[in-house]
């Protein structure tokens, strides 16, 4: 008995339970599914998302020797990774991340895409020649070179190549070695990078000059000329000496000037004229209060003229004892001369000028600074334009940082009126950036499930209790005097009628609004036809 009571008991709650699903109607029931597939799908791809490790970098920029012989390693260790950007970047779990990085440096991965001096490790010395070894020599040197330029920032790759020429028989002239990179950068070299590289690769060559380096980027931009430097002692363009000028002029213009208005509330541009031209310019000066005696010479000279007759050939002259009448001549003139040369020197300046190329012209600034931002009574920020004394201030100091004339025009000092924004204080990483948006993404599908699914169906189950709650008021004999299974059945009926009752009841209240809407919009049929009904008999 207690067995067959057990059975009937199992029966009946079978029969009442499918009697509820019936009751509950094809369009609930898909509903129910629907939400029940929408919530075990949801609730697996959140318990996916916090139980898979978290996935982090490993090796960057890596070449495909690099990156095969990095995941022949994590095979073998049967470590999860994943492969990104055609196999440069390799992920794996955040928490091995370093012992990884230190069992793979122990293997000497990654190599870095060259060959270096590592090719001499394994060499035969005894079977090589020496072209062979200088072939290697030149290898090795390159791939040196290369992973040492990969460790400056922002160079993804470089590779290096070298000419090392050599001195010819019977020559006094030693061919000069020269070199070519080409780098693939993220972003733009500043010109004391490109030359920190030119200047790196010349140390290490015997006899290599910086002037004879050329570098070009991945797009055929050639960052530094290999045979246009001659007149540059430290191997920099004009071009590049105005840049570097112009971005240090321009940081010490704007770090100045942030001091006032605040970090980030200033900018400044900043242009300079260069004069490349060579002058050499020779003047000589003579001072002429400047003498000094350097000779002196003296000359005196006497001279004297006798008398009239003497000298003179006569016949009383020539007769013999004749004399001139027994007077004796005198002198008739006499002259002095006296001469005297000094020389002098004359102090004398010769100066010779040599500009060299790169003179700066004119330096033209212009500057624009925030204002000042307050909070009014009803809590809002309100933008205040700069006063003419702060204007002033930061005017004079621009002039004195840029070495400012007097007859060259004014720095012109504007004030922004557009605000770096709320977002503006904060800095967020990559990382940062792709965390917010996973959330974002999560919550907005919670928020569906919640709107689609979940208040659908509770609308539903709420819309049934009042319906299920009506059999209950039946009187309790009722009630009692079937057994649980008629009454659960006599309780479905019953619940059945009632809403075959609520929708007759909502078809017939249609049914008078519609009619009492033709009777509005046509009064005279309406009146004739209820006028019939009063004639017609009973």
């Amino acid at each position: 008995m207690p067995s067959r009571c057990f059975a009937e008991s199992g029966v009946g709650s079978l029969q009442g339970l499918l009697a509820f699903l019936k009751s509950l109607g094809a369009a609930r029931m898909a509903a129910m599914a629907a939400v029940t597939l929408a919530l075990v799908g949801f609730f697996g791809f959140v318990i996916m998302r916090v139980t898979t490790p978290q996935m982090t970098t490993l090796f960057t920029d890596l070449s495909y020797e690099d990156s095969s012989g990095i995941i022949k390693e994590l095979d073998r260790q049967a470590i999860p990774y994943e492969l990104k950007n055609d196999g440069a970047i390799v992920m794996v779990p955040k928490d091995k991340v370093t012992r990884l990085r230190m069992k793979l440096a122990e293997g000497g991965l990654p190599k870095g895409g060259g060959v270096g001096y590592e090719i001499f490790d394994k060499s035969d010395a005894l079977g090589s020649t020496s072209f062979v070894q200088n072939i290697n020599h030149l290898r090795a040197l390159e791939g040196e070179l290369a992973r040492t330029i990969k460790g400056i920032d922002r160079i993804q790759a470089a590779r290096v190549h070298l000419v090392l020429p050599e001195r010819p028989l019977f020559s006094r002239e030693t061919p000069e070695p020269s070199a070519s990179i080409v780098l693939r950068v993220r972003g733009q070299l500043e010109p004391a990078q490109v030359r920190a590289i030119r200047h790196i690769v010349a140390s290490a060559v015997n006899g290599m000059k910086a002037q004879r380096v050329s570098i070009v980027d991945e797009t055929g931009q050639l960052l530094a000329n290999g045979g246009a430097d001659a007149n540059s002692s430290d191997g920099a363009t004009g071009d590049e000496r105005r840049a570097s000028y112009e971005k240090r002029m321009r940081d010490q213009v704007e770090q100045i000037v942030s001091s006032v208005v605040g970090s980030g509330r200033a900018r400044v541009q900043l242009s300079a004229d260069f004069d490349y031209n060579k002058v050499t310019q020779t003047s000589d000066k003579f001072d002429p209060e400047g003498r000094v005696l350097r000779s002196s010479q003296s000359r005196e000279e006497s001279s004297a003229t006798a008398n009239a007759n003497d000298g003179q050939v006569t016949v009383n002259n020539e007769l013999p004892g004749n004399q001139a009448g027994g007077a004796t001549s005198t002198p008739k003139d006499q002259s002095k001369k006296s001469e005297e040369i000094n020389n002098y020197e004359i102090s004398r300046v010769t100066k010779t000028e040599v500009t060299e190329a790169g003179r700066v012209n004119r330096i033209s600034v212009a500057v624009l600074v925030d204002g000042s931002y307050t909070k009014s009574d009803k809590g809002e920020v309100v933008y205040a334009a700069r006063s003419k004394e702060d204007l002033d201030r930061i005017a004079t100091l621009v002039r004195s940082a840029i070495g400012f004339d007097q007859n060259a025009d004014e720095p012109s000092i504007i004030p922004v009126t557009e605000s770096k924004g709320f977002l503006g204080m904060f800095q967020f990483t990559k990382d940062d950036i792709m965390y917010f948006i996973e959330l974002g993404v999560m919550s907005l599908l919670g928020l569906i499930v919640l709107l689609m699914v979940v208040r659908p169906l509770l609308k539903r189950v709420l819309a049934a209790d009042p319906a299920m709650a009506k059999p209950s008021a039946l009187p309790a004999p009722v009630e009692a005097a079937a057994p649980n299974a008629n009454a659960q059945i006599g309780h479905n009926a019953t619940s059945q009628m009632i809403d075959v009752a609520q929708v007759q009841g909502q078809v017939h209240a249609q049914s008078v609004h519609r009619v009492g809407e033709l009777a509005e919009r046509n009064p005279t049929e309406t009146a004739s036809i209820i006028r019939q009904w009063l004639t017609e008999p009973a």
